[in-house]
């Protein structure tokens, strides 16, 4: 069985805990002020050190509890502004340097090489434009299809269910179109 104390002090030390409180919400009433004027800004830059806005407000608030602590110590409170992007640059890299790295050494690359060895890339951009010159020169029915099927890697039935018209229409108006490109004197030139 448990016996009250003093229940006397008890209540008599619940106001000077709510006033404690109050006078150190009220502590700085400057950094208040001086938060909710330049957090617009300051939470841009925590964005542009970031790239995530929920990891730029959460990098925010860290430096300016960080500035809360020393704002004692800071003189010139006309440079504040620095002093919290120094904060907010320090934090960042701190993070940075924590992070963990799961990289493991293997024998093989996990993907394959996607960009040819081989060829100038003037070239191939030469090639991709004419390309796209041709496909533009296809009646827009067969382009639609073209695009469809290769650009969007669209199977010949999703093809079909997007344009609304037969599998038979889908194969034989892209056979058409393959032979069109096949033909076309610019792109014959190009890849030559």
């Amino acid at each position: 069985m448990t016996t009250p104390v003093c229940t006397s002090a008890s209540k008599a030390a619940a106001p000077a805990t709510v006033t404690q409180t109050r006078t150190q919400n009220l502590r700085y009433p400057s950094f208040s002020s001086y938060m909710r004027a330049r957090q617009p800004v300051l939470l841009r830059t925590a964005r542009s050190l970031t790239g995530n806005p929920s990891d730029a407000e959460d990098l925010l608030q860290t430096a300016l509890a960080k500035t809360y602590v020393a704002w004692e110590r800071i003189e010139d409170h006309r440079a504040l502004d620095g002093y919290v992007r120094r904060a907010l640059l320090n934090t960042r890299t701190s993070q940075w340097r924590k992070r963990r790295v799961d990289e493991f050494a293997c024998d093989e690359l996990p993907e394959p090489d996607l960009v040819p060895t081989g060829g100038d890339p003037a070239e191939q951009q030469a090639l991709r434009d004419a390309m796209w010159r041709a496909i533009m020169r296809l009646p827009a029915r067969q382009r639609a299809m073209v695009v469809l099927r290769y650009y969007e890697d669209l199977s010949e039935v999703q093809t079909a269910e997007v344009l609304g018209v037969s599998v038979g229409t889908v194969k034989s108006a892209v056979s058409r179109a393959l032979g069109k490109l096949r033909e076309d004197a610019e792109l014959c030139l190009v890849r030559s």
